[in-house]
């Protein structure tokens, strides 16, 4: 799809990894973004996952949740080896990233930040994560994802 390349989907296309971009329509203010991003897709939404910028003990980390969830800061911070986590502001997760709001990915970060996925991904054949833009998802194994971000997998999702 010519005009959609990101950090993102250019990482996934340089290490051969099979995936599918998947352009959508959603305001970037609509409240549960994430639920209506899964409707414009057609796909249940827990298969759709938001990348959440956190400091866990003063350091940046990349939450990979469903957007049907919420993420649990404490089981954050104990699946990084931390005692606490918040997250992070607006201004330094956009800065750390590259990304804007609404288009975080957890591929192709301007630096590297450490990973974590919920476990709940790997019962799926793909997930769809932010391409990196508003308005496109990357659809893509979670052994992938995990592979690409040297992730760890742990239950994130507060019940």
């Amino acid at each position: 799809m010519a005009g959609q390349g990101t950090p993102a989907t250019a990482l996934v296309v340089k290490h051969g990894v099979a995936h599918r971009t998947h352009p959508y329509r959603v305001a970037p203010d609509a409240p549960n973004y994430g639920a209506l991003v899964a409707v414009a897709l057609g796909v249940p939404p827990e298969r759709v996952f938001k990348s959440l910028v956190t400091e866990v003990d003063g350091a940046l980390t990349v939450a990979v949740v469903p957007v049907t969830g919420e993420l649990d800061l404490k089981a954050l911070a104990a699946a990084v080896g931390g005692k606490r986590a918040t997250l992070a502001d607006r201004a330094v997760a956009e800065r750390a990233t590259g990304y804007v709001r609404g288009g975080i990915s957890p591929l192709g970060q301007r630096k590297r930040l450490p990973t974590v996925l919920d476990d709940s991904a790997l019962t799926f054949p793909t997930i769809y994560v932010s391409a990196g833009r508003r308005g496109l998802q990357l659809e893509l194994a979670a052994a992938d994802l995990v592979a690409l971000t040297d992730a760890r997998t742990a239950p994130l999702q507060t019940h």
